[in-house]
């Protein structure tokens, strides 16, 4: 269904009374920005049938800019997102998983951004059980300062281990909230998640009544520049998906960077795939970086970025970020730690330079969420799920249909030994 500008607005304003959860309520009162559950933002993909949106990784304030005016240009509902790696208690980035809220709700009110957004804590990472004390403490201060869905990533962890951590901290989750879980950690083509690994974590789950929106897999991707062509298992996700489609979870792809239009096509078609993370692409983008046409940087003869004069930062700017790169004798992957030292630079350069970096960001969501990922007009079915549900809380999208019994932490321990994986090389993975 369409609706008249009008029409939407009073549809729009009738959301803000009752869709924003109960943090966004207490820290943003009197605000007109639409920031909802995560839940929402997956129910409006699904709605639609064969779509997925945008979970921009905002690593400055001009990838968040570019991503809201996108949105609104699409009339899309969106996610906006930041990683533990890059905006945690150790972030490398000066958005963080504290004032990201903050910065899209200011946003949303600057830019008129009227489609509903979701502001996501990307891969909160659980390596080990020092980790999980420490998240007993650290999630609920995300939740304090405006996340409205998480992703709690203990895939490094063998199967019974992420599991375990799982239900572990499950509970310092709002049962509103959007809720993200992963098997297999993101290594390319190495230590690809089975079905049988996504089945193990998921019913585990199902089990003691904690229903993920999404699942993120280890499907041929990489973090950050993507050299490889293989990209994406199309095959393998849809098989995974379909083994879990009682379950009622959807897929979150990540990433995405790097990774071609029509590998990225077939995911939103032949997938239950609703959230895409783009990370890296966004960044380079900003900066004026040469890139190709679905955002993977292009490098010289010589391994390095090109910087197209006039796109993007001021080229004074650039060779600065060059000059403390190489200082650092930083890899082309390493160009991500620059976010942090600059960001102030970048926010002082004049008004014209800082428009075209948003206005490159704004460019490229657009054409990946309206002609990639097909969330073109989804905004309405996000504020029309609001209004049905007639709550910030859609409520779960399953219910439990497995026996707790044949869950219990030594089942879980006894079941894992029987799973064949592979879960690659050991490393760092994150991005």
């Amino acid at each position: 269904m369409t609706y008249t500008p009008e029409d939407y607005q009073k549809k729009f304003e009738q959301a803000l009374e009752i869709g924003r959860p109960p943090n966004i309520v207490a820290l943003f009162p009197n605000s007109q920005a639409l920031i909802v559950s995560g839940r929402y933002i997956d129910r409006a993909m699904l709605k639609k049938g064969k779509a997925m949106t945008m979970a921009a990784n905002g690593r400055s304030y001009f990838v968040i800019r570019g991503a809201l005016l996108a949105a609104q240009r699409a009339n899309a509902a969106i996610i906006i997102e930041i990683a533990k790696s890059e905006g945690g208690a150790k972030a490398y980035c000066a958005v963080n998983y504290w004032n990201i809220a903050r910065i899209v709700d200011s946003l949303c009110n600057e830019l008129n951004i009227t489609v509903p957004v979701a502001v996501h804590a990307d891969h909160y990472g659980i390596k080990g059980d020092e980790d999980i004390e420490t998240a007993r403490t650290e999630i609920p201060t995300l939740f304090d300062a405006g996340m409205t869905s998480i992703a709690i990533d203990a895939s490094h962890l063998p199967d019974d281990k992420n599991l375990l951590a799982s239900i572990a901290l499950h509970s310092l989750v709002p049962e509103w909230a959007g809720y993200e879980t992963e098997v297999g950690e993101i290594k390319g083509k190495s230590g690809l998640s089975t079905v049988a690994e996504a089945l193990f974590l998921i019913q585990g789950l199902n089990a003691h009544s904690i229903f993920p929106d999404w699942i993120a897999l280890n499907n041929g991707t990489t973090h950050g520049i993507e050299a490889a062509s293989e990209g994406i298992q199309v095959e393998l996700t849809a098989a995974i998906h379909q083994a879990l489609e009682k379950y009622g979870v959807s897929g979150a792809q990540h990433g995405t960077s790097g990774n071609s239009s029509e590998r990225l096509r077939q995911i939103v078609e032949k997938t239950r795939t609703t959230k895409a993370n783009v990370a890296t692409a966004l960044q380079m983008i900003s900066w004026g970086l040469e890139v190709n046409d679905y955002g993977n940087a292009i490098l010289d003869a010589d391994g390095n970025f090109i910087k197209i004069s006039h796109e993007g930062l001021s080229d004074p700017l650039w060779q600065q970020m060059i000059a403390h790169a190489q200082a650092g004798k930083m890899k082309a992957g390493d160009y991500k730690k620059l976010n942090l030292p600059f960001e102030n630079r970048m926010l002082s350069q004049p008004a014209p330079i800082r428009e075209r970096m948003t206005e490159r960001v704004a460019s490229f969501v657009y054409k990946m969420l309206v002609d990639v990922f097909n969330a073109r007009d989804t905004a309405p079915l996000a504020v029309d799920a609001i209004l049905e549900a007639g709550s910030h809380d859609p409520g779960p999208k399953a219910s439990r249909i497995e026996p707790p019994d044949q869950w219990t932490p030594e089942k879980i321990i006894e079941r894992a030994k029987s799973i064949d994986s592979d879960k690659g090389p050991a490393g760092d993975f994150e991005d």
